[in-house]
C-alpha cells in the first residue's frame, strides 16, 4: 500500500491519501479523542500524541496537528497508524449509521433557496476545497437578512486563508447564482 502526502494550505494540516474511498459519501470530523472512539483509524491517531483533529473525506483524511509538534516527528507514526488500518481490515467508523446529520425545515420560498445554495455548494465548492483537504457544510440560512451560515472543516478549519475563501470565493459566488443571498458568515 502507498499513501500519498499533500500540504495544504493550512501549515498545521496534512492531507494523506490512501490510494483507496474512505467514505462512501459525507465527511466526519474528530475534534478530540473522546470524539475520535466512533473510528478506530481516528482513535489511532490520537493515541499517536500531538494530533489535535482528525479529518475524513472521501478518499483522503487530514490531520491538524498540535502548534508544539513538528512535521518532521508527526508524519512517518501517523503513516504507519494509517497503513496498519487498512492492512488489518478494520471499519473506519464502528457505527455506520452515526454518519446522519439533523437538519433544519425550511419552508416555502426560503426552502428553494436552501436547495439552490447546497447545489452550488455540493457540485462547484465543496470539490475545489476538498483539493486543499477540507469541506465546507451547510449550516443555516437566514431568510430575513439573506446570510448563509457555513461549516469549515478539514484543513478549511483553523486556516489562516479560510476567511478570505469564505467571503471571495463562496460569498461572492453564492451572491452571484442565489441572489436572495446577502452574505456568508463561518458558523462555529
Amino acid at each position: 500500500m502507498f499513501i500519498q502526502t499533500e500540504s495544504t494550505p493550512n501549515p498545521a494540516v496534512l492531507k494523506f491519501l490512501p490510494g483507496r474511498e474512505l467514505m462512501a459519501s459525507g465527511t466526519r470530523e474528530f475534534h478530540d479523542a473522546a470524539e475520535a472512539e466512533a473510528s478506530p483509524l481516528a482513535e489511532s491517531l490520537f493515541d499517536l500524541g500531538g494530533v489535535k483533529r482528525v479529518f475524513f473525506g472521501q478518499e483522503f483524511l487530514t490531520v491538524t496537528k498540535a502548534e508544539d509538534r513538528d512535521w518532521a516527528h508527526l508524519k512517518a507514526p501517523i503513516l504507519a497508524a494509517i497503513m496498519d488500518h487498512f492492512t488489518d481490515g478494520r471499519p473506519l467508523l464502528r457505527d455506520q449509521d452515526a454518519l446522519a446529520d439533523d437538519e433544519d425545515i425550511y419552508e416555502g420560498d426560503a426552502a428553494q433557496i436552501v436547495v439552490e445554495i447546497k447545489e452550488l455548494l455540493d457540485s462547484r465548492i465543496r470539490p475545489a476545497v476538498a483539493q486543499d483537504g477540507g469541506d465546507i457544510l451547510f449550516a443555516k440560512f437566514e431568510p430575513d437578512t439573506g446570510v448563509v451560515w457555513l461549516h469549515m472543516r478539514g484543513a478549511c478549519a483553523g486556516c489562516p486563508s479560510s476567511a478570505a475563501t469564505l467571503k471571495a470565493g463562496v460569498e461572492n459566488m453564492l451572491r452571484h447564482y442565489v441572489p436572495e443571498v446577502t452574505r456568508v458568515e463561518q458558523a462555529l
